[in-house]
């Protein structure tokens, strides 16, 4: 139960808190989007909550990036060793991955634009929104939170960023392809031998394809949760400040510029 039911008068809100988490759109520059697609398609979209189009796009990268050896090619143009970079690509997929490589990042940046005029217009309609979500499942609400420490969970484990601020569908994708990525990179496995001293057998058993994958989430993780966490929080003020004006602001008050309050 929610304790605002839309009644959808509006064309268009900036706003909507479920028990999966706090929806919102709101400014932001269509760059700094387009580049966490570059990074990594997938994560662009993500940041802009379109899910679905980011699963997707996450998924593909993965998938195609390790049949067309692509990582491991990085990898070894990083080492200067380009005869072996290009011995290891497989054409094959590398053909399919530029188009949709190029289109994630487009896409991203085009949907960014759109957004931000969907939340100007939606500001200028000041529709109401709910701030309390209550389900069988779970209980989520609009209240103010640290953005450092969205930030110290996220170095942690990324996606304990995303659970601190109730971003429980972003939290729950992004924990399980970290276990994916540990397992099959064997990166734990490594950290626990050059404790031991055994550096040479640390490095050997690493799988440079998979652990490559690992820096990338943990960045968007902090980005994502951080940004997320500064977001929400404005929200929260600006639906208590609106919840004040209507409930305890007489309605005669009026602030005139250049006065001073008496």
């Amino acid at each position: 139960m929610n304790n605002y039911s839309n009644d959808n008068t509006a064309r268009r809100y900036v706003a909507n808190v479920s028990v999966v988490g706090t929806t919102q759109v709101h400014l932001r520059n269509p760059y700094i989007i387009g580049w966490w697609s570059a990074a990594f398609p997938g994560f662009g979209h993500l940041l802009l909550s379109k899910y679905i189009r980011g699963y997707m796009l996450f998924m593909w990268e993965v998938i195609v990036n390790l049949k067309s050896h692509l990582n491991l090619a990085m990898i070894y143009s990083f080492q200067g060793k380009i005869d072996l970079a290009k011995d290891v690509l497989d054409t094959r997929w590398l053909l399919m991955y530029i188009p949709v490589y190029l289109f994630a990042i487009w896409d991203s940046y085009r949907t960014t634009v759109d957004l931000n005029k969907v939340f100007l217009l939606a500001e200028h309609e000041k529709h109401r929104i709910n701030s309390f979500s209550l389900g069988a499942i779970e209980i989520n609400y609009l209240d103010k939170r640290s953005p450092f420490l969205s930030v110290i969970w996220s170095l942690y484990i990324p996606g304990l960023g995303q659970l601190y601020i109730h971003r429980i569908l972003t939290a729950f994708f992004v924990i399980i392809w970290l276990v994916i990525f540990f397992y099959f990179s064997h990166a734990l496995e490594a950290i626990s031998l050059l404790f031991l001293g055994k550096v040479q057998k640390s490095i050997s058993v690493l799988d440079p394809q998979w652990l490559l994958f690992i820096p990338s989430i943990y960045g968007f993780s902090i980005f994502d949760s951080y940004m997320n966490t500064v977001e929400n929080n404005k929200l929260y003020e600006k639906e208590q400040r609106k919840y004040l004006q209507e409930h305890y602001q007489a309605s005669s008050f009026r602030i005139i510029k250049g006065q001073k309050a008496k």
